[in-house]
């Protein structure tokens, strides 16, 4: 990998036309545990720039986990600045950064968390229950999106009748659905097989080539040389900033991999 710095760094845009769609400055946060209080984020500042592939590693406790939540809405910082698409949302109230989160970021899990009694189809359609577009495009939307990671033909299927890697694909397109600039994913590949893993990360790399900003939190480096870019969190603070040099391709690592029974 190529080194940009140390610590902080703004890269290059990933295209004459990115543009920053995440920006955080000077990001501290602290947790009270009990009589001891802990700095999980000390002083980080960092640019994403649209259509970025963006993987971050770091032993536990390092604050990758803290920052991921951060960059989802699901927590704010103690002190600083985060800009989402340019708006500052590091000062909104718990019912601004719910609308936030459905209108402009995807999430993907390592557990998938779909619910068991319903449908690929309707696992995805979940979270445009929360928006005001009719049955019939919810209906639509839900479709595209299998179709995109390759499951328009298990629609009617229940996860108990997919893999553990279809399960994780119906994950990703319900995590499109809602059409997100952003896609955060939270060890995506933690609970498949490696050749499952290399399969996810195509889906990956592709929806990233079509336009949409990736960040990926994994502890495999295997993984994590998939993305354009890598950060490593150590102590509450982003001790390297990196480059892939020499990035490969999911679709032919796949090729070199034994084929498993779907």
């Amino acid at each position: 990998m190529k080194s940009l710095a140390a610590n902080q760094t703004e890269p290059k845009p990933a295209g004459p036309s990115a543009a920053a769609v995440i920006r955080v400055e000077e990001l501290h946060k602290y947790y009270e545990l009990g009589e001891t209080r802990v700095h999980a984020l000390r002083g980080v500042s960092l640019t994403i720039q649209g259509g970025e592939f963006l993987a971050i590693m770091g032993a536990s406790g390092s604050g990758k986990s803290t920052f991921m939540n951060i960059l989802g809405c699901l927590d704010r910082p103690t002190s600083g600045t985060y800009l989402l698409e340019g708006i500052d949302v590091s000062k909104h109230d718990k019912k601004a950064l719910a609308l936030i989160r459905n209108q402009k970021l995807g999430f993907v899990f390592q557990g998938f968390n779909l619910l068991a009694r319903t449908t690929a189809q309707e696992n995805t359609e979940l979270p445009t229950l929360y928006t005001k577009i009719s049955k019939v495009d919810r209906e639509k939307r839900a479709a595209e999106s299998l179709a995109m990671v390759g499951l328009a033909d298990r629609a009617h299927h229940f996860p108990s009748q997919m893999s553990g890697g279809q399960q994780q694909r119906v994950a990703i397109a319900r995590a499109l659905v809602n059409r997100p600039s952003i896609l955060l994913a939270d060890e995506p590949t933690g609970n498949l097989d490696s050749r499952t893993a290399v399969e996810i990360m195509e889906i990956l790399q592709k929806l990233n080539e079509s336009g949409l900003t990736i960040v990926l939190v994994t502890h495999e480096h295997d993984i994590a040389q998939f993305a354009k870019r890598v950060l490593v969190f150590r102590d509450g603070k982003i001790r390297k900033d990196d480059l892939v040099a020499n990035r490969p391709r999911a679709e032919e690592v796949l090729r070199t991999l034994p084929t498993l029974e779907d």
